[in-house]
């Protein structure tokens, strides 16, 4: 991986691969996309940005032709799209059959949520080799051999046994890579990329982006790019479209859009990015104001506040040796032959008022030392102990009350609301289920109360989790999280999936929260410039085990381990005046699962800096 000039386009010359011209899209009433034109041609990237529900993904649903098994229409405008057998044909008027036919082979798009896109009951080399027989034809044997090929490609360890796994036993970087694996099956000529990076880890995005890359530079496929990733943009795009309230409202170069933006949301989109290095000369992290638009007008709201919050003294959370592994294959009589070593003896321990980033690639074991600490996984070894409890000396009673003490702030926030309860109900669940307060109205008022403080509308009451946007849904959890009286959040992910301009709020939200109420968060992230900007400790992890743990300061200005420093060096900077040209990793990718009586080598770190730990390389 190095550092140099641009790397070199691969755009060409020739006509218009897809031409979008006055895209009208309703669903009912509601237009979500009014007018949008958009033009690209054979090798060009094209990054559409937007905040949710400026209109992004609609506009792909509309080129992919599924607008109308999403509920809705397009009311106006056309879309003329070259096959590869040379023809111009109006996508927006195309029929079904025939849209089928293109739809796979020759555009394909790589969702957001894999989940939505990959099929539980079916393997996943079943479902890659379905796509590519369904388009190209051939024997069974011949695509499942390429779909192990293209599994190699996205970088999934122990690719081989992937193909026999479904999809519930992946975590979600890796079913986003089958998701990505699948798209690639068929050399489309048209990629839409939907938040494809948004569940990976930078170490992942770098290399997945870089296989774009060589194969639009192979094939001469057009990409659209939809991300909130800023950095991503400038390191890959040529153009870009800015998408607000279902209308474009910028468009050009990707140099011109971030050195001289001139709309006043594209201004605020990128001020509210987060920069790695921003906080380098600072020991603590601080709030900072951010930017909202107010009826087209630009505002900033919020105080530039150093977040010393950490009070010493006892720990409210302790992690000892913590193991928890799982069985994955077992021989004829059902004795186990392999296993995962999630997680491999971690230590740490968590102060209240304090922010503990925990860090590392997919699969890692991050999310897993989560569930542990939340009682939804139970550990092979160890201890865990919250305000000097021990889990597994407490009584039952003490169990239930540990769930009100502890409480999670999932990725997906549609995933973890009930899509039939008004949110009202969603936030007052804990207080129904712990007993915290009696009669409708004294708990109609708390919940009410949590809901302005997350900045929430008390009409919003009765509303259902459908009616929010993805920033709003995120406030939600946090409501609910309050409503419990939580003293410590697990944060997993809550912030990747969120636009830039609705993340800057949602981190200062809790930074805010965290100051007022003394909450201490466990903060499991792959973003590592929004780790700096409210982590006060940082742990990476690596195949289940710690490799650095220290200060934010001492950990991302300056890291020891060659994992830390590779995970730093794959973030992209959204500058595009300072691209990094990065080239595909051939090596094999290292696996947590290991024969039953091969543990892996368990890591001594050692003290560099006070407070900062190091495991021998």
């Amino acid at each position: 991986m190095t550092a140099s000039a641009v790397a070199p386009s691969t755009v060409s010359a020739a006509e218009p691969l897809l031409e979008v011209e006055g895209l009208t899209v309703r669903f009912g009433e509601r237009e979500a996309v009014n007018g949008i034109d958009l033009s690209l041609v054979p090798g060009q990237t094209l990054a559409v940005v937007g905040e949710s529900g400026s209109g992004k993904s609609v506009t792909a649903l509309s080129i992919m032709g599924l607008i109308p098994s999403a509920g809705g229409t397009v009311a106006g405008g056309a879309m003329r799209f070259e096959t590869a057998a040379g023809a111009r044909t109006d996508l927006a008027t195309l029929p079904e059959p025939r849209m089928r036919r293109i739809r796979g082979a020759e555009i394909a798009m790589i969702f957001q949520e894999p989940m939505t896109a990959l099929n539980p009951v079916f393997t996943i080399g079943n479902q890659i080799a379905e796509t590519i027989l369904e388009h190209r034809g051939g024997s069974a044997r011949a695509a499942r051999a390429e779909a192990l090929e293209l599994l190699h490609k996205v970088r999934l360890p122990d690719a081989e046994a992937m193909l026999g796994r479904y999809p519930h036993q992946l975590s979600g970087g890796m079913r986003q890579r089958v998701v990505i694996a699948m798209a690639l099956s068929c050399r489309p000529r048209l990629l839409i990329a939907d938040e494809p990076t948004t569940a990976l880890d930078v170490t992942v995005q770098a290399q997945i982006m870089s296989l774009l890359m060589e194969i639009q530079a192979e094939t001469g496929a057009a990409i659209i790019l939809i991300t909130h990733d800023m950095g991503l943009v400038a390191e890959t795009a040529d153009d870009v479209v800015v998408l607000y309230e279902g209308r474009k409202v910028e468009e050009g170069p990707v140099e011109d859009i971030f050195a001289r933006p001139q709309h006043v949301y594209t201004k605020m989109l990128l001020d509210a990015v987060p920069r790695l290095g921003q906080f380098a000369d600072a020991a603590l992290p601080s709030r900072r104001p951010v930017t909202i638009l107010d009826g087209g007008t630009a505002r900033q709201v919020g105080e530039t506040k150093v977040q010393d919050t950490v009070k010493n003294g006892a720990p409210i959370l302790e992690v000892r040796d913590l193991v928890a592994r799982f069985d994955v294959a077992h021989d004829l009589i059902g004795r186990p032959t392999h296993r995962v070593h999630a997680v491999e003896g971690i230590n740490l321990t968590l102060q209240p008022g304090e922010t503990l980033a925990l860090v590392g690639e997919s699969g890692s074991g991050k999310s897993t030392v989560g569930k542990a600490i939340q009682q939804l996984v139970r550990p092979t070894e160890g201890d865990i102990d919250f305000e000097g409890r021990t889990y597994g000396g407490m009584t039952a009673p003490e169990r239930r009350r540990l769930k009100r003490d502890v409480h999670s702030i999932f990725q997906d926030p549609l995933a973890s609301l009930n899509p039939r309860r008004t949110v009202g109900d969603s936030i007052a669940e804990p207080i129904h289920i712990h007993g915290l307060l009696k009669g409708s109205a004294a708990i109609r008022d708390r919940v009410r109360d949590l809901m302005a403080l997350v900045g929430l509308l008390p009409e919003h009451h009765d509303l259902h989790p459908h009616q929010f946007s993805g920033g709003q849904r995120q406030r939600l959890c946090i409501a609910r999280a309050l409503a419990a009286e939580a003293r410590l959040i697990v944060a997993d992910e809550a912030v990747s999936a969120l636009d830039v301009s609705i993340q800057a709020q949602i981190v200062q939200l809790l930074m805010r929260l965290q100051a007022e109420r003394s909450l201490s968060y466990l903060f499991i992230s792959h973003d590592m410039a929004v780790v700096e900007e409210m982590a006060h400790r940082v742990a990476v992890m690596y195949l289940g085990q710690i490799v650095e743990i220290g200060p934010r300061q001492a950990v991302i200005g300056s890291p020891r381990h060659p994992y830390t420093q590779r995970l730093l060096a794959a973030v992209p900077l959204p500058d595009p005046a300072h691209r990094t040209v990065r080239s595909s990793d051939a090596s094999e990718v290292p696996s947590a699962m290991r024969r039953v009586g091969d543990p892996p080598e368990r890591l001594r770190l050692t003290e560099v800096a006070p407070g900062h730990f190091v495991a021998d390389a």
